[in-house]
């Protein structure tokens, strides 16, 4: 391969010295559950076949990753692991057989793949599922060799997380995960599009199908939240009510677009019972963005009867099963779980990241806040503290 180098947005340089060659650069490494993550020199690999390895320049904090980072699921506890997957950056490297990315292309990693070759990426029902490169929270190794590509500067393996691992200066990502954008448009605004805008808007453009004039509610407005009223804004809904603990919301909400804010706290009677009397009757689409079955309760019943439709969003880490009896479905009332926004990544997510140059979706709202990587400890307290929607970190 001859020789590339290529300027990028911070002024470095992706140089082919480095194909081929391990590098050794700065990454987060959890070693254990809820520790301080440790920023700390690391080795990473060169990518093998269907592989990429990318310079990471943004990466952003989701609350899986500060699920993960905390243990709450059995199957994040796998040490040590380089997590992170919101991000942007620049392709450094390809492995064999890549022929859709090239060195230098700017770059969304996504942690819902797309293989374009197996039965779900085939379908027409419009499943995003990919057989072999779907969301698993028990993968911690490359689909290739079921091997790390990173390591510590002593030789033991780092794990990887969300087939992305984005808290490192570089990361090697299966090209099945990895989505090419216009050059043109902006880093650190795309990064994103690798989660929780995408899994927010594209909930109700593609899972519910909003329609203009719809009447919408909203559970938990976080930066999934918060998507989910910017993807309603978009479609015309009249109606934009959203529901929170937190009275803080409501300015960040208002901003984005809601035009009711609930603080159930603030309530007298069950939060259904007051959206049903806003809305003659309930809402024609409700959104449970908050992880809790108890909210998802109180989302269903919002919706109004005869049509109405709740998409849960949230991550339910808790045993409990769905607080419904089956004969409450009876009434014509839906519900219906969406993964990724039900976005197709590497075929579907260039449309959107031109939509969203194009101004159609207003993304600057989302980044709060903005720090170097080295302060990445700083910025998970931010977001557990619920003081951040997204903190871009810069690397």
């Amino acid at each position: 391969m001859g020789s590339l180098e290529s300027n990028n947005l911070n002024g470095d340089i992706i140089s082919s010295h480095t194909i081929g060659k391990v590098i050794t650069c700065k990454a987060a490494v959890a070693y254990a559950a809820a520790q301080p993550l440790v920023v700390e020199e690391i080795l990473v690999h060169p990518p093998q076949k269907m592989e990429v390895r990318i310079r990471v320049l943004f990466t952003s904090i989701c609350h899986t990753d500060l699920s993960a980072w905390r243990g709450e699921n059995e199957a994040h506890r796998v040490y040590p692991r380089i997590f992170g997957h919101e991000a942007s950056g620049v392709v450094e490297s390809v492995g064999e057989g890549v022929s859709d990315i090239e060195i230098g292309d700017h770059i969304v990693p996504i942690f819902n793949g797309e293989c374009s070759e197996c039965v779900y990426c085939k379908s027409k029902k419009s499943s995003n599922l990919c057989e072999k490169f779907r969301v698993n929270p028990m993968k911690s190794t490359m689909a290739g060799d079921g091997r790390c590509r990173f390591s510590t500067k002593d030789g033991r393996p780092i794990y990887h997380f969300l087939n992305t691992s984005t808290f490192s200066d570089y990361t090697v990502v299966d090209s099945a995960c990895l989505v090419k954008i216009d050059p043109k448009a902006s880093l650190q605004k795309m990064t994103l599009l690798s989660c929780g805008v995408s899994t927010g808007l594209g909930a109700v453009w593609n899972t519910a199908d909003v329609e203009e004039g719809s009447t919408v509610a909203v559970f938990g407005l976080g930066a999934v939240g918060l998507a989910v009223v910017e993807g309603a804004r978009t479609r015309g809904a009249s109606r934009i009510i959203g529901v929170d603990v937190n009275s803080d919301k409501i300015i960040k909400g208002k901003a984005i677009g809601i035009t009711d804010f609930i603080n159930p706290n603030d309530l007298d009677k069950p939060v259904h019972d007051k959206i049903r009397e806003m809305t003659d009757g309930g809402v024609d689409y409700s959104f449970e963005c908050a992880g809790n079955l108890d909210v998802l309760r109180e989302a269903f019943l919002s919706t109004h009867d005869g049509w109405g439709l709740t998409v849960v969003l949230g991550i339910h880490p808790t045993p409990r099963l769905l607080p419904l009896h089956p004969m409450e479905l009876f009434d014509g009332r839906r519900i219906v779980a969406s993964v990724f926004g039900d976005f197709k990544g590497k075929s579907q997510l260039p449309h959107f990241a031109n939509q969203c140059i194009k101004g159609v979706v207003k993304l600057d709202e989302f980044i709060t806040h903005e720090m170097p990587f080295s302060k990445i400890n700083e910025a998970m307290q931010l977001l557990s503290d619920g003081k951040s929607l997204r903190c871009l970190l810069h690397l």
